[in-house]
């Protein structure tokens, strides 16, 4: 290329003005009518939720099947008084221990009496089951029954027998403060008269001990023996 041919593209180069406003309308029309890409601008897909989100769903939709569970569960364990009942297997039916009045004081080699004691006062008694046996016991649960009038309340229990011989309980059980001894496995009751003796407080004055009761239940190497009774004066 010779240097007039150069010199004239030069001058031509410098004569030349772009129409900058047709240009930049031309831009903003194309952008108005959208499209892939816009001056420069990259349009993206929208993306999938982030996976918090997810979990957070799942989240809520678990609480909300537990929180219906659990209403069906506690309306199953009221019954229509707004009482509570606990499923479970029914447990057989007990008949209420038979009364001393209603037994003899005498039944095979076992004898009884029941009685208050001499040193009892206006606060304080003490009722004594006496069992007398003529032959020698493998089994053998005496129950002192106190009546709970005013004030009643066990201030402890004795028995002429071996302690370690017997397993003791007093507590409160339908009306009364019941003192039971039992005789532990493998032990014996020899021949001979035994006492049992429940201690307690009362409201102040001379307590009636009409409505108290005893029994001593016992087998004599395969000879059941029962017998009960009330407690009279004290002596």
């Amino acid at each position: 290329m010779d240097d007039e041919l150069r010199q004239r593209l030069q001058d031509a180069a410098r004569a030349h003005h772009p129409d900058r406003e047709r240009m930049l309308a031309r831009v903003e029309r194309g952008m108005s009518q959208g499209g892939p890409a816009r001056a420069g601008r990259v349009l993206r897909p929208l993306r999938a939720p982030m996976p918090w989100l997810r979990v957070v769903g799942a989240t809520v939709a678990v609480c909300g099947v537990l929180a219906v569970g659990t209403l069906a569960v506690t309306s199953a364990l009221h019954d229509d008084g707004g009482g509570q009942r606990v499923a479970g297997a029914a447990s057989p039916s007990t008949a209420a221990p038979e009364q001393g009045s209603a037994l003899p004081t005498e039944d095979g080699p076992l004898w009884s009496d029941g009685s208050v004691n001499s040193n009892s006062n206006r606060y304080w008694a003490q009722s004594e089951v006496t069992v007398k046996t003529g032959k020698a016991l493998s089994a053998l649960t005496v129950e002192l029954r106190i009546a709970l009038t005013g004030g009643v309340n066990t201030t402890g229990s004795w028995r002429s027998l071996p302690v370690e011989d017997f397993t003791a309980s007093a507590r409160e059980e339908g009306g009364f403060l019941v003192y039971r001894w039992t005789l532990k496995p493998g032990r014996t009751v020899p021949v001979g008269t035994h006492t049992f003796a429940g201690q307690y407080n009362h409201a102040e004055g001379a307590r009636d001990a009409k409505g108290d009761d005893y029994t001593a239940r016992a087998r004599a190497f395969g000879q059941q023996a029962a017998v009960g009774g009330d407690f009279g004066p004290a002596h």
